[in-house]
């Protein structure tokens, strides 16, 4: 076990801190707070010896399936059942499916930055939500909408590359939804998204070489129908604990495409006025 120690007083504490009615026993009178070890013991399928040498440090590396077992039974949380397993010298376990939840503090963001185009994407660049600004300057884009399809089927926003990187736009891409895959590999959605993938040759060679590619501060020109081109600085974030991605285009102040992206800004929300 990799620290038998932090093991044994994780399963002590979490064990101590449940409360029996929480798994359907009664209360009674208990002379330790939380659940027994022949209670857990019971509810997890092991023994009690085994259970008490676990909380003692003195049994051999418990395997995975004894572990998640002990993390259903105490009703830890996703963050304590990973560090479980890691205190326990396994690997945490792999998520099924890809987090689409946006906390609030994210829901916030777009409320609170008008003056920011922001678009929240999943971890296979699937688009969960965009503020007013994103959708003025962008035009309507669906939740649903995937941007790896729409790059390499030629529905992607307009955008005017400098040399080189739209190529490495695309390969940052297609690294991004192979890291998708190898995390979520049972997650339905990022399978079907490669399949329909796999039909295009550009995107098949890029997937074929296995090129990993990390997104990086950029700025980009955009061709807007009504104003035309407007070159703004595109900033990819993370929301931590979420694995959402946080896509910021801002203009530098004082500029013409400071001046452009409001033009931009006034004419979405006009739009958009009913009359």
């Amino acid at each position: 076990m990799a620290d038998r120690g932090d093991f044994a007083a994780l399963l002590r504490a979490w064990r101590e801190r449940l409360q029996p009615a929480a798994v359907g026993f009664p209360t009674g009178n208990r002379r330790t707070s939380g659940l027994r070890r022949e209670e857990v013991a019971l509810l997890a399928g092991v023994s009690v010896d085994y259970l008490v040498r676990l909380e003692q440090g003195r049994a051999d590396r418990p395997s995975a399936q004894v572990v998640a077992s002990l993390a259903r039974v105490l009703q830890l949380s996703d963050l304590e059942r990973d560090q479980l397993h890691l205190a326990a010298g396994l690997p945490a376990p792999l998520p099924s499916a890809v987090p689409t939840h946006i906390p609030a503090s994210v829901q916030r963001l777009l409320a609170r930055l008008p003056d920011v185009a922001v678009g929240v994407w999943t971890a296979h660049w699937t688009l969960l939500t965009a503020n007013a600004a994103w959708v003025a300057l962008l035009g309507p884009m669906r939740p649903g909408l995937n941007l790896v399809v729409a790059q390499f089927t030629g529905r992607a926003p307009e955008v005017v590359w400098e040399e080189g990187d739209h190529e490495r736009h695309e390969r940052a891409l297609v690294s991004d939804l192979r890291t998708a895959m190898i995390r979520y590999p049972d997650d339905p959605a990022v399978r079907a998204v490669i399949a329909e993938l796999q039909a295009y040759p550009r995107f098949a060679q890029l997937w074929a070489e296995g090129t990993v590619v990390e997104h990086r501060f950029q700025s980009k020109t955009f061709v807007h129908p009504l104003v035309g081109e407007v070159t703004l600085d595109c900033d990819v974030l993370t929301a931590i604990g979420t694995d959402l991605r946080i896509v910021a285009y801002t203009a530098e102040p004082g500029t013409e495409d400071a001046s452009r992206f409001d033009l931009i800004r006034t004419l979405g929300a006009v739009e958009v006025t009913p009359s």
